[in-house]
């Protein structure tokens, strides 16, 4: 029983290649998800973070809730919409999904 116990303890040599090619395979799956769900994710939450930064009065929003307006106030977390005429709701500024058109520089 020793024997075999022995004979499988004794590796010939493979413990020191063995180490590092354990964690290739778990290396490679990172770096596929880093590349195809971290990384894009990461450049959305930014594109999205900029669109936020760059509302202004008169722009044309939809929010993630499905509200359309136009905004009509401004404050560094809460967006006031008009969303029929004289219909004003305020919404927090991170749920803007999307701005539809640019309020226009003359007005």
């Amino acid at each position: 029983m020793f024997d075999l116990v022995y004979a499988m303890g004794t590796g010939g040599g493979e413990g020191q290649s063995g180490g590092i090619g354990a964690f290739l395979p778990l290396i490679i799956i990172f770096a596929i998800f880093y590349f195809l769900l971290i990384r894009p994710q990461q450049r959305k939450a930014k594109q999205h973070k900029q669109v936020l930064a760059a509302l202004k009065k008169g722009d044309r929003v939809v929010s993630s809730g499905g509200l359309h307006g136009l905004i009509t106030g401004l404050t560094d977390d809460v967006v006031t919409m008009e969303i029929s005429p004289k219909v004003r709701v305020k919404v927090t500024r991170g749920s803007i999904a999307g701005i539809i058109g640019r309020a226009e520089s003359g007005t």
